[in-house]
């Protein structure tokens, strides 16, 4: 599991981009605060710690300390994971990062302790929830997709491979993290996994971001579905020309020729959908939930 720490620091930033993502940090300069509140950040599947960079120097800039996580089972160099493996160790590792942060980062002594928010994308959103005490259940996934068979991930043979290889009820030894406060997810995946028994546990605030276009987690059997079975009250917003990828960090130019293939499926928006002024917004409204619902 590879860690990545965003945070906020007086240091010089150089003129250059320094990092993997194509961002400008202070690489090591001093954290600047005390007790600054944290986000995990969980990427989707086949993802990586820098998916959301975006969005994690938005929190930096905003007094977070925001920690992306490579999950070891499910990245862009390990994607043939079975999901019944990594529907296990998504949430582990989430929880395990807090606290291998806490332990072993030299500048932990500006973390707060306990003010944790996650933020998690398509299975980083059910990662998230899972995290926050959530509890999926396969046989109503099973049972989704005998009714509703073109959901994506029925098609593609990931619920057939979760009832082969998980008996039911085997994932109630995720009881949640207590320190865990605030959870935002967009286009979070297998919401059909999810009803009010299995949400009942999550009891703190809930942001839910659905894209109107996004066909791999429609917002009618995913979002939608959490957001009515949530205890709580629940933030909710359905973004117009909005995919499933549009969440992700603007792609480098440079990619579509490096490869166009890739280019093509996370990169290209819908028609008149402006992926870099919509993350102005998103991030800004990110930022403001875990506001509200973290800070002291």
């Amino acid at each position: 599991m590879d860690i990545g720490i965003w945070y906020p620091s007086e240091g010089a930033v150089p003129a250059s981009p320094n990092t993997p993502f194509g961002q400008a940090l202070a690489i090591g300069a001093e954290p600047a605060g005390s007790a600054l509140p944290v986000v995990i950040l969980s990427h989707g599947n086949g993802g990586w710690m820098g998916s959301h960079a975006d969005t994690a120097l938005a929190l930096a800039d905003a007094g977070y300390v925001a920690i992306g996580l490579t999950h070891s089972d499910d990245n862009s160099k390990n994607e043939n994971v079975a999901p019944s493996v990594w529907m296990f160790s998504r949430p582990r590792e989430l929880i395990a990062s807090i606290d291998e942060v806490q332990q072993h980062w030299p500048d932990a002594r500006h973390m707060s302790e306990d003010q944790i928010g996650v933020f998690g994308f398509s299975a980083g959103g059910y990662t998230a929830l899972v995290a926050a005490g959530a509890v999926p259940d396969i046989d109503l996934a099973v049972q989704h997709c005998k009714v509703q068979p073109l959901e994506y991930l029925c098609v593609i043979g990931v619920v057939d491979e979760l009832a082969d290889n998980l008996q039911s009820g085997a994932l109630t030894e995720f009881a949640g993290d207590s320190r865990i406060k605030a959870v935002s997810v967009a286009a979070p995946a297998f919401g059909f996994t999810f009803n009010a028994k299995s949400l009942q546990a999550v009891t703190v605030p809930v942001q839910i971001w659905s894209g109107a276009l996004d066909e791999r987690v429609p917002h009618d059997s995913n979002g939608g579905v959490i957001s009515s079975a949530l205890p709580g009250l629940n933030e909710v917003e359905i973004v117009a020309g909005a995919g499933h990828f549009s969440y992700l960090t603007p792609c480098d130019p440079a990619m579509q020729a490096a490869n166009a293939g890739l280019w093509e499926r996370i990169c290209v928006d819908a028609t008149g959908f402006d992926r870099l002024a919509f993350h102005d917004t998103f991030n800004a409204r990110v930022v403001e939930f875990f506001d509200k619902a973290m800070v002291p």
